[in-house]
Order: C-alpha cells, then sequence, then structure tokens
C-alpha cells in the first residue's frame, strides 16, 4: 500500500437531523477525488469519530468506498480506547471496505508506553490490514514515544504514523527513529506539511484539503518537482484559512469552510455547535483571496 502524498482528512457530512448524509458525501468525495490527492482519511477527528457509533461507521465507509472505488487508499479510523473495541471495529470496516486501519491511541486512560505497544502489537496480530498510528497528544491526553514507533515498526502490518502533535521535533524523531525500515511519517498538522517532506516524511494528512485540495496538493508536487519557492508559497497560503479554523470547536469551522466552497456538509454532530455567519464571512473572504492568488 503506497501511503503517500496529501491526503484529505475528510469530514463526515451530516443532514438536519444529524444522520448520515449520503448524498452529500458522495458530492464530497466525488469532489476529492477529481482533485490531485493521493488517498482519503475518513473518520478521524474532523471525521467527528467520536462521536459515531459503530453502525454509522460501517455505514460511512461503505459509502465512501464505493465512490473511491480503489483509486486511492482509503484510510479508515478503527480506533477506540480497549484493544478489543479496536480489533472487533477493525473487522467490521475492513469488510466495509477500508484499505488502511488509522488507529488513535487510547484516549482519557493515558496508558504508559509498554501499554501502548502491546495494545498496537495486539491489534496488528488479528488483523490482515495496514495500520498507521495516529498520534493526537492534545486530545487523547499521551503521546507515543519515538522508541515506542522504532519498536512497532518492526511489526509487517504496521505501516506508519500520522503525528498531529504539531510539534515538528517529534515526527522528526519518528522519521529519525524509523529511516531504516519501510515505514511511513505523515505531518498531521497542515502549517508542517512541507517542513516533513524536507525532514524525510512521506506526506500530509490534511483538514484544509478538504477544502482547498489543488492548493494542499500543490506543495507535494512543488516539493516532488524540487521547486522548492513554489512549494514554500503554497504552503504559506495554507495558513489564514487554517488560522480561522481557531474560531470554532472542531470541526465546526472546517464543516462550514467546505459549505462555503459549494458543497454540503451539515451540522456537526451534537453539542457542537454550528458555526456562526460572522465565520462564514471570513472563510468566504480567505477563500476569495485565495482564489485570487491561484488566478495570478
Amino acid at each position: 500500500m503506497n501511503i503517500h502524498g496529501i491526503i484529505p482528512a475528510m469530514i463526515t457530512p451530516l443532514d438536519k437531523e444529524q444522520r448520515l448524509h449520503r448524498t452529500a458525501t458522495i458530492s464530497l468525495t466525488r469532489y476529492l477525488l477529481q482533485q490531485s490527492i493521493h488517498g482519503l482519511f475518513i473518520l478521524g477527528t474532523n471525521g467527528e469519530f467520536h462521536m459515531l457509533s459503530e453502525e454509522e461507521k460501517i455505514a460511512f465507509t461503505e459509502m465512501v468506498s464505493h465512490e473511491a472505488n480503489s483509486k486511492v487508499p482509503l484510510i479508515v479510523g478503527a480506533g477506540g480506547n480497549s484493544t478489543e473495541e479496536v480489533i472487533r471495529l477493525s473487522h467490521k470496516l475492513e469488510q466495509a471496505g477500508a484499505d488502511v486501519l488509522s488507529v488513535i491511541t487510547p484516549y482519557f486512560i493515558q496508558p504508559s508506553q509498554k501499554e501502548l505497544i502491546d495494545h498496537y502489537k495486539t491489534i496488528a496480530a488479528n488483523t490482515t490490514l495496514p495500520i498507521l498510528i495516529y498520534n493526537i497528544p492534545s486530545k487523547t491526553g499521551v503521546s507515543i514515544e519515538p522508541e515506542a514507533v522504532k519498536e512497532l515498526a518492526s511489526i509487517e502490518n504496521i505501516v506508519g504514523i500520522k503525528d498531529s502533535s504539531g510539534n515538528f521535533e517529534n515526527i522528526n524523531q519518528y522519521i529519525q527513529m524509523t529511516n531504516d525500515q519501510d515505514f511511513v511519517v505523515l505531518a498531521g498538522t497542515d502549517s508542517l506539511i512541507l517542513q516533513t517532506l524536507q525532514a524525510g516524511g512521506t506526506g500530509a494528512v490534511a483538514a484544509t484539503a478538504n477544502i482547498i485540495p489543488e492548493q494542499i496538493a500543490s506543495i507535494y508536487k512543488h516539493w516532488k518537482s524540487g521547486n522548492i519557492e513554489a512549494a514554500e508559497r503554497a504552503q504559506e497560503s495554507v495558513n489564514p484559512l487554517r488560522d480561522l479554523f481557531k474560531l470554532g470547536t472542531i470541526p465546526s469551522v472546517v464543516k462550514k469552510a467546505v459549505e462555503v466552497n459549494g458543497y454540503e456538509a451539515g451540522p456537526p454532530k451534537s453539542p457542537v455547535a454550528a458555526a456562526d455567519s460572522t465565520i462564514a464571512q471570513k472563510l468566504s473572504n480567505v477563500l476569495r483571496e485565495l482564489k485570487s492568488e491561484r488566478n495570478e
């Protein structure tokens, strides 16, 4: 499984009753696949995995898998707090069409590094699918250390890590610890895409790629072709949009940005409130400026 490049951290479109919105899901998936993306990442933080039932996760995976139709790798969030829960869900997501499983570190309980290692090893032994470790300590309260990642990288179907710590040194340590193994390191923070690529990472899972996928993909394209100046400009252009994400609870602003961009997203799962009209106007202004810059 070739996991690389720019992979949108796809939202989960909902209707007004907060149920899965099939039509909007199909439309957004088709839009993203028409851009220069290299994969799809669903049921992550911006996909509200922690708010969805098991039945909703399976149904959403089936919808996206049907549209993706093996055009790009489909990475699906299978994380949970107990090892047993993750294994059970992993089997169901595999049947639903997942190509790769993203497994977030357990949250709330703050397990030790040994417990994390045992958790991932047990999951890996109970699925044939590739596994991507997902590190996001600001939300889980625990960070998997580079030494633990090095040990896990020796497991055949533990193929990489998505790091959303926002700490480049953490990403760099993962890269350095695993550079002698067939192991991918992906940035999970949109502002660190180019820096991660330059350090030896393979790409990024990016929330902004829900909205401006072609522009985010150009960071990778320019870096790959050796045009670092253009890659730097593309990377810097992300900041005004990303800064607006702080104006609401995840993923309310990302969902509103998707709507401003012309695609249905629906509300976040309650109790998260939808972004208001003031935020929508700010998003509209930023997206207009980005479009203008692209056309210059």
